[in-house]
């Protein structure tokens, strides 16, 4: 066993170009209730870029990356849900494990409040981790994390999904893709928008049913409502925020459910509350998920064969190339980091 490792770390000024290549000592043998993890893969998250980027305040020195996978190489004394060799992902809120959310901030989320998985060895409490769904590689496992379990408690656990409901995704991001996907396996009809007609190919490959251009059709909102005979959506998956907000609203059925999920657009604006009032909808603000309902999403993945889309794959060293490269928008899907 070495007795270093290869990690990143965030440096003060922080920025793209301020991501340092370290070494750190080994972390050893796990102790009572703890893993030892070879980490394999990451991926990208808006707030990974956030937090690199130095417009989310983190510390000096801070070891990036919110979603890790990889292979168990220890385990402490006590622990029985995993063993040596197995494939793990780590969980985005390591402390919340069932439940409404206990939490509202990012003090004990990886990569944030406290170091991430940019290394290539970490030892942590075994409920930092749940098993990865079977036939996946630590890439496409390392998707789920943020992504791919944000796209689930939006549909499913907060929103019910049901077959023969009817799905708004948002843009070409990770979170949205997903939500494509998992939709599609649910039985629901999915609309799809992006600026790019080349990315909505990609939607209809995925069996998307409706594509919007939303630079050709700024008020894609009552586009959507024609297009379900005014009824509008049982669900919008809401990236954008303020900018795209006042749309989801139009787009959304009388009872409805938008899942407020990102802040594109910014972190305020304006909502037209008395419209969102009459639609009798419900605006739900969400950032992950439990363990709990992770270990529910791997199941479904088991069951239902859905396989992450990734666009593109970086070394560990190359991650400021990686968040430049989505900085551009080019991407579909996921970015992911192999090491």
């Amino acid at each position: 066993m070495t007795d270093k490792i290869k990690a990143l770390k965030l440096k003060d000024p922080f920025g793209l170009d301020n991501i340092e290549v370290t070494e750190l000592d080994d972390p050893g043998q796990p102790a009572a209730g703890e893993i030892r993890v070879r980490v394999k893969a990451s991926s990208l998250n808006f707030h990974d870029y956030g937090v690199a980027a130095g417009f989310i305040p983190t510390e000096d020195g801070r070891i990036p990356m919110s979603d890790g996978a990889g292979v168990v190489e220890a385990v402490g004394e006590g622990v029985e849900e995993f063993a040596v060799g197995d494939p793990v992902v780590s969980t985005f809120f390591p402390y919340w494990q069932s439940g409404p959310a206990p939490v509202g901030d990012f003090k004990q989320t990886p990569g944030d409040g406290i170091d991430g998985y940019a290394r290539e060895v970490v030892v942590r409490p075994a409920h930092f981790f749940t098993h990865q769904p079977k036939g996946y590689s630590h890439a496409e496992s390392a998707t789920l994390t943020t992504a791919g379990l944000t796209a689930w408690r939006a549909l499913v656990v907060d929103g019910g999904i049901k077959p023969g409901n009817s799905v708004l995704v948002l843009g070409s991001g990770g979170v949205s893709v997903f939500a494509c996907q998992l939709a599609k396996s649910l039985g629901a009809t999915v609309f799809a928008t992006s600026s790019s007609n080349d990315k909505l190919e990609k939607y209809k490959a995925l069996g998307a049913d409706h594509l919007i251009n939303y630079k050709e059709d700024p008020e894609w909102g009552k586009t959507v409502r024609k297009l379900t005979d005014g009824r509008g959506v049982d669900h919008v998956i809401e990236v954008g925020g303020p900018g795209t907000l006042p749309q989801s609203i139009n787009a959304v059925a009388i009872a409805g459910h938008i899942a407020l999920i990102g802040v594109l657009t910014g972190s305020a604006g304006e909502v037209p509350t008395a419209k969102l009032m009459a639609k009798q909808a419900r605006l739900q603000g969400l950032i992950v998920g439990s363990c709990d309902d992770q270990k529910d999403f791997v199941r479904a993945l088991e069951a239902n064969g859905v396989k992450p889309v990734i666009d593109k794959t970086f070394g560990l060293e190359e991650l400021a190339d990686a968040f430049r490269y989505e900085e551009s928008g080019k991407h579909f899907g996921k970015i992911c980091l192999a090491f």
